[in-house]
């Protein structure tokens, strides 16, 4: 799978070279490039803002480099690629949205800074996207955000495949809770089910646990989960011991 990133600040690829994912970029499994805007201008100070007509503060990016160079990455490649504007009026990522990049054999995301993107710059993408209701001095950090979310998903990225289907968010509801050794620490035990072998009451724990967990932190998730009558059966129980 490949990742483009636009950005002004190409050099922060070199962010992302750590952990699983430097080492699928290492093997061929991912391959993360950067091309930067300025590469396409043409005067003295490889301008890639100027300031917004109609006046007002700070400046915007010009639609001149920018579609340069989506057009020069268009042409590396000789698969489409999904164009992405990374703006905090995008539609919200979330794992659903992960899931679905993952199967784009190629993702390139515009990094915007300054005041933002000339509005024509919009037509030149496939979709915008926000990482939540909130604003960051530019698109790098929410470009690793996508690129490591996304990525993970790719085969051959996780050391073990399972590891993706069993998380918070993959399933509709927050993980159940881990526990590793020691046993005992400072007076808190490991609950005695996980060390008790019944691989089915360890299951049935965790789904009882991640329900408990979802319906305490995360309520409005439970309103849009697939729960089945087992599901059901599991927040009854939780219910019940709470009215004791």
């Amino acid at each position: 799978m490949r990742f483009e990133l636009v950005t002004i600040f190409p050099e922060f690829v070199e962010t992302l070279r750590v952990g699983l994912l430097g080492k699928a970029m290492d093997a061929g499994t991912l391959e993360v490039v950067a091309r930067s805007p300025r590469e396409a201008t043409t005067d003295k100070h490889r301008s890639v803002d100027a300031a917004p007509y109609g006046g007002g503060s700070g400046m915007v990016l010009m639609p001149g480099p920018i579609a340069e160079t989506l057009e020069a990455l268009d042409a590396e490649r000789a698969t489409p690629s999904r164009k992405i504007l990374l703006t905090p009026q995008g539609t919200r990522f979330d794992q659903r949205t992960a899931e679905r990049l993952a199967q784009e054999p190629c993702v390139t995301l515009v990094c915007g800074r300054y005041e933002g993107f000339d509005e024509r710059i919009r037509g030149m993408v496939d979709e915008e996207i926000s990482l939540g209701d909130f604003v960051l001095l530019g698109g790098e950090i929410a470009a690793a955000t996508i690129v490591e979310a996304v990525g993970r998903l790719a085969p051959g990225v996780l050391g073990n495949a399972e590891s993706a289907c069993e998380e918070s968010h993959t399933t509709g509801i927050l993980e159940y809770p881990h526990y590793t050794r020691p046993s005992e620490f400072r007076g808190q035990e490991v609950p005695a089910i996980l060390k008790s072998g019944d691989h089915a009451a360890i299951a049935r724990w965790r789904r009882k646990e991640a329900l408990r967990r979802t319906r305490d932190r995360r309520p409005d998730l439970l309103e849009t989960a697939a729960l089945d009558a087992t599901d059901r059966k599991l927040l009854a129980e939780l219910e019940a011991e709470e009215d004791r």
